[in-house]
Parts: C-alpha cells; sequence; structure tokens
C-alpha cells in the first residue's frame, strides 16, 4: 500500500513538472510572438484587416479543439506541435490587446496574475474536496461570460464591461483551482501511464494556459495603464 501510494507521489510530481514545463513553454512563445508582432509592425496590418483577425481566432479554435478531442490520437510531436502553433498565434491576436496598455503595466499586470495564478493552482493541488462536480458550473458560467461580452460589444455599456471584466477573473481563478485538480485527478483514478503521459501533460498544460491567458486579460482591465 505505502509503495503504491509513493509511485502515485512520483507520478503525479512528474505530471506537474512536464504540465508546468509545457505551459510555461506556451506563454513564452505567446510572448515572444506578440513582442515581434508589436516591434515588427505588422500589428497594424494586424488591426486595419478585420477579416484577417477573425481568420486567425478561428485557427485557434480549431487547434483548440482538434487537442482537445484528437490528442490520444496523435503523435506526441504533432500535439506538442500543434500546442506551440496555438501558443504562437494566440500571441499574434493578444498584440492586438497588449498594444493599448504601456510595457510596464503590462509586466506589473502579469506578475500579478502569476501570483494570483501560482497560490490558486497550490489550492487546487492541495485540497481534499472533489471539485469534478463543478466542471458543468463553470462550463455555463463561462458560456454566459462569452454571451454577455457579445452582447457588450452591441451596447457598449460600461457597467457590464466592468460586471464582465470581475466575472471573468472569477470564472478563470475558478477554473485554475478546478484544472489543476482536476490534473491531480488524472493520476489517482489510475488514467496516468508512462505511454500517455506527456500526451496528458500537453493537454492539461492548454487548460491551465487558457486560465492563465484569460485571467491576464481580464486583469489587464483593471491593473493595466493605457497608452
Amino acid at each position: 500500500m505505502e509503495s503504491g501510494f509513493k509511485k502515485q507521489n512520483i507520478l503525479t510530481q512528474a505530471l506537474f513538472q512536464k504540465v508546468f514545463f509545457w505551459m510555461f513553454v506556451g506563454l513564452i512563445s505567446s510572448a515572444i510572438t506578440a513582442q515581434f508582432t508589436i516591434a515588427s509592425g505588422f500589428i497594424n496590418v494586424l488591426l486595419n484587416n478585420f477579416v484577417l483577425f477573425i481568420g486567425l481566432i478561428i485557427i485557434e479554435l480549431i487547434l483548440v479543439v482538434v487537442l482537445a478531442s484528437r490528442i490520444m490520437k496523435m503523435d506526441e510531436s504533432t500535439a506538442k506541435g500543434v500546442f506551440v502553433g496555438y501558443a504562437l498565434i494566440n500571441g499574434v491576436t493578444i498584440s492586438a490587446i497588449l498594444i493599448m496598455y504601456t510595457l510596464a503595466s503590462v509586466v506589473s499586470t502579469f506578475i500579478i496574475t502569476a501570483l494570483m495564478f501560482g497560490s490558486l493552482a497550490l489550492i487546487g493541488f492541495f485540497t481534499k474536496k472533489d471539485l469534478s462536480g463543478m466542471g458543468l458550473f463553470f462550463l455555463m458560467a463561462l458560456v454566459g461570460l462569452i454571451i454577455a461580452s457579445i452582447v457588450n460589444i452591441f451596447m457598449q455599456s460600461s457597467m457590464l464591461y466592468w460586471a464582465i471584466t470581475c466575472l471573468g477573473i472569477l470564472i478563470f481563478a475558478g477554473l485554475t483551482v478546478y484544472d489543476t485538480n482536476k490534473i491531480k485527478k488524472w493520476v489517482e483514478k489510475g488514467l496516468i501511464n508512462k505511454r500517455n503521459i506527456n500526451k496528458f501533460a500537453i493537454i492539461g498544460a492548454l487548460s491551465l494556459y487558457l486560465d492563465f491567458v484569460n485571467m491576464f486579460i481580464y486583469m489587464l482591465r483593471i491593473f493595466g495603464k493605457r497608452r
């Protein structure tokens, strides 16, 4: 029994090391691409070509869906390539948001988000509660957030804007706790082994990457200083 518990701990540690490694790779890839997009002037092309911008967002959505639904049928190298490719394209689209804020406020907000994310991830890892039942709740909340954001494109309500901002931070904070706990449960449920650990690490990294980036974007609305 003790040997099995020790083996589970080793597997959990190995999984999270891989998850956070690939999450870090994704964030670095996005940051470099965003910086290049702004520094090279390509940001002007992006902002003046609505079709291109929407096209990139559609490609991002397709890559996420493909990775989430087909990863177990992919080669590891393909899965890693799709993840990094998504992070690179996301860096291009995020640059349209980052250009609105000063570099100092972007960096400070990133640090605040990283500290908050780290604290939430620790809660998700160490909590003894079963959070699996919260998945549907967060899905419904996320759908509501998307609908409210679309509606406010036409309404242009400042009150709704700030309500969406606060709700967005809360939802992705909750998702950080939930997704971290979910990744840990993969090991406890016996889903992880030496043959599939790298694929599970990629899909885990994608979940936490999305939580971090979205929380960062909503935090920018509060802490970011406009140019």
